[in-house]
């Protein structure tokens, strides 16, 4: 399928995951907290009852480390029956530091990208999460000056992609969002006519994850690394 890029002003980046490692993090604590648990639950039960929690805690926490250590602990003080100790609720907010401390790991070819692209267009982050730990993140990452505006936002829809245009001046139709998540960073650009190049990481969140049926027939590019998406802007 060919698209064509030529009207492209802006691009926009998703951070954890497209510029970073993030997801990992999460999926090794995921593991340390089934550890901690495992007297009371299998690890397979663990997992579904948290991702539960998570769930249902989005609306009031939104996403982020600090959200995911909020339902870790509830989750605990659940599947213990009120039983579980100081010691373990510790641990758990110990592996919440523990992520939230962890360094910046840019991703294969990033610095690359946005110093090539930055030359021609103007960049932007968009990015999901935890204010203060993702600007914690982009100030350790190096990467700052490459962007002209860098925004959090609590979703990532539609309704949250045409407010930040129109805020921003951009015409949705010369914007690109290069992003990891078919969810979050693709599907909803092509659903407000602007276009998405989709660099998928070997990890993804199950609630960022959709179905055949959700992309087919869209019209979007699949690369394998983030340097792929340059032989677009020659």
């Amino acid at each position: 399928m060919e698209i064509d890029y030529s009207n492209i002003k802006v691009i926009g980046f998703d951070a954890d995951d497209t510029l970073w490692v993030n997801e990992t993090y999460f999926r090794d604590a995921e593991v340390e907290f089934g550890k901690l648990l495992s007297q009371f639950e299998t690890i397979n039960k663990i997992d579904q009852e948290l991702f539960k929690m998570e769930l249902k805690n989005l609306p009031i926490y939104g996403y982020g480390i600090k959200g995911f250590v909020l339902s870790m602990v509830e989750m605990a003080v659940e599947l213990s029956n009120n039983t579980v100790s100081n010691t373990t609720i510790k641990a758990i907010l110990d592996l919440g530091k523990d992520m939230i401390n962890k360094p910046v790991e840019l991703l294969d070819g990033v610095e690359l990208v946005l110093k090539t692209l930055s030359e021609k267009y103007r960049l932007i982050v968009i990015t999901k999460g935890d204010l203060l730990d993702q600007e914690r993140k982009l100030k350790q990452s190096g990467l700052l000056d490459y962007f002209h505006h860098i925004e959090v936002v609590s979703d990532k829809k539609e309704a949250n992609y045409l407010n930040l245009l129109h805020h921003l001046n951009i015409d949705p139709t010369q914007f690109l969002m290069v992003g990891n998540s078919l969810k979050s960073d693709i599907l909803p650009l092509i659903n407000i006519q602007a276009k998405a190049i989709h660099v998928p990481f070997h990890t993804t969140w199950v609630h960022e994850q959709v179905s055949e049926q959700d992309i087919k027939g869209k019209a979007y590019k699949t690369v394998n690394e983030l340097t792929d998406i340059l032989q677009f802007f020659k």
